[in-house]
């Protein structure tokens, strides 16, 4: 029995039960529910399926999926991809919109976006392009990254890199390496070089040869 029947079974048992028996002990255990096309480890969700700590959801640009779990409600939005992980999320493209009294953490690259309390609290994080956007909607949530933290208060939205300014560094150094490399063949002493090299082995040739290049009778 392949994985995705597993889940699919895993599923059907959790919505038989009583879900928030199953999760009030903080096991990292979830529902996730499409609202359209979702895929949950690449595998497409139906309605719905249980999800685990570690697991990647993608939602098509036109869809969203909605992440239940113990004291904590996220929605996934169209054109996402995220990292479940139990207790905190990881946005690796797109967005989340987060409703928590666990403190649910959320990640986008270097940034991380954590509620001040576990009061309900409400905050959205999108990643799109490099540039992660933060808004607190209720209550307020500290943000950090490479330059240190900071409370943004409740009705407030900021913006951040989302690597940091070393990392960009090292990125645009590692991708200078291969266009300097790509171009000694056409700097213009490779092109002398090259010509010499071939004027010789023409003289040469035409000197070692006992026939000339233009015969004189045809």
């Amino acid at each position: 029995m392949g994985m995705p029947a597993v889940r699919r079974i895993v599923s059907y048992l959790l919505l038989l039960s009583l879900p928030s028996f199953l999760f009030a002990a903080d096991s990292g255990a979830a529902m996730l529910y499409a609202n359209g096309a979702a895929w949950l480890n690449g595998s497409h969700v139906p309605n719905s399926s249980a999800i685990f700590a570690g697991d990647l959801v993608q939602t098509r640009a036109d869809a969203a999926a909605d992440i239940h779990a113990s004291g904590s409600s996220i929605m996934v939005l169209g054109g996402s991809l995220i990292k479940f992980e139990g207790v905190s999320l990881n946005v690796e493209h797109g967005g989340v919109s987060v409703s928590t009294s666990k403190g649910i953490a959320t990640t986008a690259g270097d940034v991380r976006v954590t509620p001040v309390s576990n009061a309900w609290t409400e905050f959205n994080v999108t990643d799109i392009d490099g540039t992660v956007r933060i808004a607190a909607r209720k209550g307020d949530v500290v943000v950090t990254d490479d330059s240190g933290a900071v409370t943004l208060p409740q009705g407030q939205e900021t913006t951040r890199d989302e690597q940091s300014s070393e990392k960009k560094k090292k990125k645009r150094v590692a991708g200078a390496v291969p266009a300097a490399g790509g171009g000694v063949l056409n700097s213009p002493v490779a092109i002398g070089i090259g010509a010499a090299a071939i004027a010789g082995v023409t003289i040469w040739v035409l000197t070692r040869s006992d026939q000339p290049i233009s015969p004189n009778v045809p």
